[in-house]
């Protein structure tokens, strides 16, 4: 009868040595806290501590919580939980420039600074100064898209995929679009050609087989109903072997005899020719429509280097048809990404300084040597350390890779700290490591390969070395408190 009644005690004693709210609200730090965070933010984070100290005294006997020293550690760690942002800076180390789950393109200063001053002051998206009423948003990059690529008119949606939807359902609903069967494409996020095609509302109708399609696959396939023959750049894979597809300039000759326009579905698109860096060749858009294309597509934030957005270029008939469509409204972009996507274009007026201003440009065009050099500097600094838990660190050579469905069996040569462990213990450690990286108030995201942790050094700018390097300390001294 009374054994309950003793075996409670000590728990309720050590429960009634737990502050209350209002004393904890009492303390100078508390003060503090308000004034960076807000009371009710503080109130919160207060019943959180609380309730997790209760839990350890009635599960575990568990003292260590009356500590006030651990009371105020606690709270200031739920603060800080709350307020870090979910969206947040990280150290791209990945080996893939472009990659889509960090976010694809690094902005320039210049593309920065604009999106900035559209965030902070009204600006004239939809006013047109000089003659004082209100104007087209689209006017605001259309000059210079049609100046980079060759086309009569312009209009801009959030990104790709939406530029493609919005094109079909405009010109092809309820009707026929032809594409060789080789370029049904699917990228990330289960955006695949035949899907969009039918939720636009346009009927596709495949051609030629997956490796071999010929001008006479298009000539039979045209009807009444065809709307459109599109032509859908196969940036994520390559097809090799025995193979044959048709030229943009051939299947625009076969459209425009049979009254329909031809389009071409460049992805990631770029502007200029990459091969003048040393890069990879790209289709870009002036060359489809010096081909004979009479819209183009391609995104903003990927080889591009500006914001997130889908770009439509072309005659500018179509265009306006597309503009009226009432999609267009609902895929239309904001003020911050025009403003964006007008001073990234604007640098590429500039082709002498384009290497040096657009970031992505930049990153890829990087010599290997530059990474080595990089890598050889940062062993010394973090060597020992790494030793004290049977990690080794080497600079390897390593392949970089574009990213983003560009350019996919392409490699970049780089260099990379590779870690490793020197024994089973170590070999865990490297797993840790990882993750404790990945945790750090600014996450390192490299790779794992095997039981090594490949940290390709191609994305880490000069200005984010010190950054790295303190952020490697603080996860390696991590591994001391880790079972």
């Amino acid at each position: 009868m009374n054994t309950h009644s003793v075996a409670r005690a000590p728990v309720s004693a050590l429960l009634s040595k737990l502050p209350s709210v209002d004393k904890v609200l009492s303390q100078p730090e508390s003060a503090q806290w308000i004034e960076r965070f807000g009371r009710q933010e503080l109130l919160h984070a207060l019943r959180v501590v609380l309730d997790q100290a209760r839990k350890m005294i009635v599960d575990d006997r568990n003292e260590a919580c009356l500590s006030a020293l651990w009371l105020q550690q606690q709270i200031e760690r739920v603060l800080n939980q709350r307020h870090r942002p979910n969206m947040r800076q990280v150290i791209n180390l990945t080996g893939t420039v472009l990659h889509t789950n960090l976010g694809r393109a690094v902005m320039p200063a210049e593309v920065i600074e604009a999106m900035m001053l559209a965030a902070s002051d009204p600006c004239a998206l939809e006013y047109d100064l000089g003659e004082g009423k209100r104007g087209d948003r689209d006017e605001i990059v259309e000059e210079m898209l049609c100046e980079l690529t060759g086309a009569e008119s312009a209009t801009v949606v959030n990104n790709n995929a939406a530029a493609v939807f919005l094109l079909l359902n405009a010109l092809s609903a309820r009707k026929e679009t032809v594409v060789s069967r080789g370029e049904l494409i699917e990228i990330g996020g289960a955006f695949r050609i035949p899907d969009i095609m039918k939720r636009a509302g346009a009927k596709l109708v495949e051609v030629g087989t997956t490796n071999r399609t010929h001008e006479k696959d298009f000539q039979e396939a045209l009807t009444s109903k065809t709307a459109l023959l599109m032509k859908v750049h196969t940036s994520n894979y390559v097809v090799q072997g025995f193979t044959a597809e048709v030229a943009e300039k051939k299947i625009a000759e076969i459209a425009h005899a049979h009254g329909v326009p031809f389009v071409v579905d460049l992805g990631s698109g770029t502007l200029i020719d990459l091969a003048q860096y040393g890069l990879p060749s790209e289709p870009t858009p002036r060359q489809a429509i010096e081909a004979g294309a009479d819209l183009v597509t391609f995104s903003g934030d990927k080889l591009l280097g500006g914001p997130q957005a889908g770009i439509i270029v072309g005659r500018r008939d179509l265009i306006q048809k597309i503009k009226r469509n009432p999609l267009k409204r609902a895929l239309r972009v904001g003020k911050i990404t025009l403003a964006g996507l007008e001073a990234v274009l604007r640098l590429y007026r500039d082709p002498v300084t384009l290497p040096s201003k657009l970031t992505v440009l930049n990153l890829l065009t990087r010599p290997a040597e530059d990474m080595r050099e990089q890598a050889l500097r940062f062993i010394p600094q973090i060597s020992p350390d790494l030793a004290l838990y049977k990690l080794s660190v080497n600079c390897h050579d390593v392949k970089s890779q574009i990213g983003s469905g560009s350019l996919p069996v392409e490699r970049l040569p780089s260099a990379a700290l590779v870690i490793s462990g020197l024994d089973r213990s170590g070999e865990k450690n490297v797993i840790r490591l990882e993750r404790l990286l990945r945790s750090s108030d600014t996450p390192v995201i490299g790779r794992m390969n095997e039981k090594n942790l490949i940290l390709d050094l191609r994305c880490l700018q000069p200005n984010r070395e010190d950054l790295f390097l303190a952020t490697m300390r603080v996860a390696v001294m991590g591994l001391a408190g880790r079972a």
